[in-house]
């Protein structure tokens, strides 16, 4: 069994989005997505959750700075495959609380990476204190995604502990495109891969996110019902023609990234 220890949510320098889960004894096991850029958000926590002080920073931080305020209400906790796996948007510690006793999960795999702000922090620390395991698995909303960090995303999905929890902050883009790869992974068709991808959980295709649909229609039109989904990305998928062709809508990159704030 694994679990995140202290060091896994203490502010340290390094990569921010990378796939990392450290054991009982504080061994980190090895990673495969280094890729990733460093996190850049907005963010005043001081990196303590040890003092009144500290923890009052984080929440403070988590609500207002990551509008974790708007995810009290609406989080979009959802089924994917009931029994195996969930979707949500950043959890709070009670909301992860109420989710394991609810659900039963036994994973939490957290799309953003190391954030190194509130809401991170207080996820670490109740993941650590429920003895849940806790795995970093960044992956881009905005940006096709990357052959190794599909690879690894599918790799961690078939060796977890289920139930599992997949989240991102709002919901919406990275949870619904890793949901769409566990059901391509398990079998689905493209068809039903693409729900996750959807406006019921405040996904715009319209804008830049809509990359992560490209990727799905890509593999609908050269692989489906001819190649299995990883051995497609493994031996055909072709980014850069994915990237080159992809064309995102001015207006709705403008509600996606500023009157909506997505990450």
């Amino acid at each position: 069994m694994f679990r995140v220890t202290r060091a896994a949510y203490q502010r340290r320098a390094g990569p921010a989005c990378e796939t990392t889960v450290t054991d009982l004894s504080g061994r980190t096991l090895p990673s495969g997505e280094r890729r990733h850029k460093p996190g850049i958000m907005d963010s005043i926590y001081r990196g303590d959750l040890r003092t009144k002080g500290g923890r009052l920073n984080a929440w403070v931080d988590a609500l207002v700075i990551d509008h974790a305020v708007f995810r009290l209400v609406w989080n979009r906790f959802t089924p994917v495959v009931p029994g195996r796996l969930y979707r949500s948007g950043h959890p709070t510690p009670r909301q992860i609380t109420a989710a394991i006793r609810r659900h039963g999960i036994r994973t939490v795999i957290n799309l953003r990476g190391r954030t190194h702000n509130g809401a991170d922090a207080l996820m670490r620390e109740a993941c650590a204190r429920l003895g849940v395991t806790f795995i970093d698995a960044g992956f881009g909303s905005r940006e096709a995604p990357y052959r190794d960090r599909v690879l690894r995303l599918a790799e961690t999905f078939t060796g977890m502990q289920e139930p599992a929890l997949v989240h991102c902050k709002s919901g919406a883009d990275r949870a619904g495109i890793a949901s769409a790869i566990f059901l391509l992974v398990h079998g689905a068709s493209v068809q039903d891969a693409m729900r996750q991808l959807s406006l019921r959980f405040g996904h715009v295709r319209q804008s830049k996110t809509g990359v992560l649909d490209a990727f799905l229609w890509q593999y609908a039109r050269e692989g489906e019902g001819r190649k299995p989904f990883l051995d497609w990305v493994r031996d055909d998928y072709d980014r850069d023609r994915l990237v080159r062709d992809f064309r995102s809508r001015g207006l709705a990159d403008m509600v996606n990234d500023r009157v909506l704030a997505r990450e």
